[in-house]
């Protein structure tokens, strides 16, 4: 079996958190399995998480700022700005994509909302007419790693909080599976803070094997997203809002 490029992204800017630690148990094992592995320390490599001007360094209108179309602009002329290219190219490369963050306030922290926003950009990770079995990464996987400071009984279905699958499905449903990933179940490690060490550290080993198994499993690489742009139809987005 032919080894596997995975990209961990991880979105904690405490380097001795949890998160932190669950991305490297699974980085470990995958290279152990064979695999390579870079991880993307959103924080710690200093990604920038406001989408602005400052994505690029194109313009495809001065007066008005379209995010889209200056994406697109971007994407044409190789114009994005240096943590976005590198985040890009890091995304690629890889046969899977793990994100690895905590849950704050209900959804992922701001530094890997604005990962999404900014790298997985229009004309790089996703075009008009491409989404879901037709997506640019369609062939390729992926999966999420979360903690929660919350039990496991408050995500229950009776639970305070309710399930935790709607609460990820904006990253889950409507940027990986978006984009064609084929996503691997959630890894979900609750009440962090509130467990003992022995129920943290048995998170480790059970995370990695869950990246091991993944990266197992078959993938089928396309390079549509070096093409999809042009290929695209006239994009409703030029309409003005």
């Amino acid at each position: 079996m032919a080894g596997k490029s995975v990209l961990i992204v991880v979105a904690h800017p405490e380097p001795k958190s949890f998160n932190h630690a669950m991305a490297d148990a699974a980085a470990q094992a995958l290279v152990a399995a064979g695999h390579s592995v870079r991880v993307s320390d959103l924080c710690g490599e200093g990604f920038r998480a406001d989408i602005g001007r400052h994505d690029m360094t194109s313009v495809a209108d001065a007066d008005r700022f379209q995010v889209q179309a200056e994406q697109a602009q971007a994407a044409r002329s190789g114009a994005f700005a240096e943590d976005i290219a590198r985040e890009q190219a890091r995304v690629a490369e890889a046969d899977n994509l793990i994100l690895q963050f905590p849950l704050w306030w209900g959804g992922p922290p701001a530094i890997l909302k604005g990962w999404i926003d900014r790298v997985l950009a229009y004309g790089f990770a996703y075009v008009d007419g491409r989404r879901f079995d037709t997506g640019v990464f369609r062939g390729r996987r992926s999966m999420i790693g979360v903690t929660t400071g919350g039990t496991e009984e408050r995500f229950s279905q009776d639970g305070v909080y309710g399930p935790i699958g709607p609460i990820l499905m904006p990253v889950r449903r409507l940027a990986l599976e978006y984009m064609g990933y084929e996503v691997a179940p959630d890894y979900v490690a609750h009440g962090v803070p509130r467990s003992d060490d022995a129920a943290r550290r048995a998170h480790l080993p059970a995370f990695a094997k869950a990246a091991v198994e993944m990266a197992a499993l078959p993938v089928t690489r396309t390079d549509d997203w070096r093409t999809a742009l042009a290929a695209s139809p006239d994009a409703a987005w030029k309409r003005p809002l």
